[in-house]
C-alpha cells in the first residue's frame, strides 16, 4: 500500500531527501508489479482540491492502480480504502506513505490491532523532522510492525538468485543501483 505519495507531502518532509524516499518507493512499486503484488494506493484531499494526485514518477511504476481518495488523516479509517485492503484477501501488508508519523503510523496502528501483520518500508517513507520519523518508526515497532527495506523486501520475494524468477528480482535491484548512483549515493559495479 502506498499512501499520500504527493507533493504537499514531499514538500514539508524534513527526515531525508525526495531522492531517498523515490529511491525507496519506486523499488517498492517495481517489486509490487513485476510480483503481481496486490497493490493500493490512496491519496487525501485531492477531491477537495486541496492536494494534487499521487506523484507520476510513482504512478507510472503502477500501471492500472488507481487513486483512492479520501479526505481523513488515518486511511484505515476510510471506506473505500478499508474495502480494497480487505479485497485482496492479505494479512500481511507492506506499506509506505508520507509522513511516517501520521499517514503511515495511523493505520499501521489500527490495523495491527485488528490482526494485521505490517511491513513498513522504511526507506520509502519520509517524516517532517529526523525525530518525528523517528518517534513513529519506535513507535510501530513497541506495537508489533516489522521493519523493512524495499531492497530486503526483494530479497524476500526472490529468496534464491537460481530461481527461474530471480531475474524480475536482479532487473529491479539493477535499475535501483543505476538510480542510486545517479543521485550520487553509491559507487562501484551493479549486479549481473
Amino acid at each position: 500500500m502506498f499512501i499520500d505519495f504527493q507533493e504537499g507531502q514531499y514538500a514539508t518532509i524534513g527526515s531525508t531527501t525526495r531522492d531517498e524516499i523515490d529511491l525507496g518507493a519506486i523499488t517498492l512499486a517495481k517489486l509490487a508489479h513485476s510480483y503481481r503484488i496486490p497493490t493500493v494506493l490512496t491519496t487525501v484531499a485531492v477531491g477537495m482540491g486541496v492536494n494534487r494526485p499521487t506523484v507520476p514518477e510513482l504512478q507510472r511504476e503502477l500501471p492500472g492502480i488507481e487513486d483512492i481518495d479520501r479526505t481523513g488523516v488515518n486511511s484505515w479509517e476510510d471506506a473505500d480504502f478499508r474495502a480494497a485492503i480487505e479485497a485482496t484477501g492479505r494479512q500481511k501488508i507492506v506499506m509506505a506513505g508520507l509522513w511516517t508519523e501520521v499517514c503511515l503510523m495511523f493505520p499501521t496502528l489500527d490495523m495491527l490491532g485488528e490482526g494485521y501483520e505490517i511491513y513498513p518500508v522504511i526507506d520509502a517513507v519520509g517524516g517532517v523532522s529526523p525525530v518525528t520519523h523517528q518517534t513513529a518508526v519506535e513507535r510501530m515497532v513497541q506495537a508489533g510492525a516489522q521493519p523493512i527495506t524495499s531492497i530486503a523486501l526483494g530479497c524476500e520475494l526472490m529468496r534464491n538468485w537460481a530461481r527461474d524468477d530471480a531475474d524480475l528480482y536482479r532487473a529491479v535491484i539493477n535499475d535501483y543501483f543505476v538510480r542510486k548512483r545517479a543521485i550520487g549515493t553509491v559507487t562501484g559495479d551493479l549486479f549481473s
